[in-house]
């Protein structure tokens, strides 16, 4: 166990600052599933901005690292012009 006041809280800090990095990566993968599950383009095409500003939010933030927030921008953009 920690003896400092300074290491409690950052124990303290750092378990406030993984539940939040958490939740956003959570919400991140569902949505990235909910753009792939879906077959029609139209909708795709309308999900997609919002997919890709979620992304950039959280690679800017360090919750995701920035090559797999394109990597997945990528995979998804491709997804979509799969879709007929």
């Amino acid at each position: 166990m920690a003896n400092h006041k300074s290491s409690l809280k950052r124990i303290r800090q750092t378990k406030t600052r993984t539940l939040h990095n958490k939740y956003y990566a959570k919400t991140m993968r569902n949505a990235v599933r909910k753009l792939r599950a879906i077959t029609d383009k139209e909708e795709a095409v309308k999900l997609y901005p919002t997919v890709q500003k979620m992304l950039d939010k959280l690679a800017k933030t360090n919750i995701i690292h920035k090559n797999k927030a394109a990597n997945l921008k990528s995979s998804l953009c491709l997804h979509i012009s799969k879709l007929s």
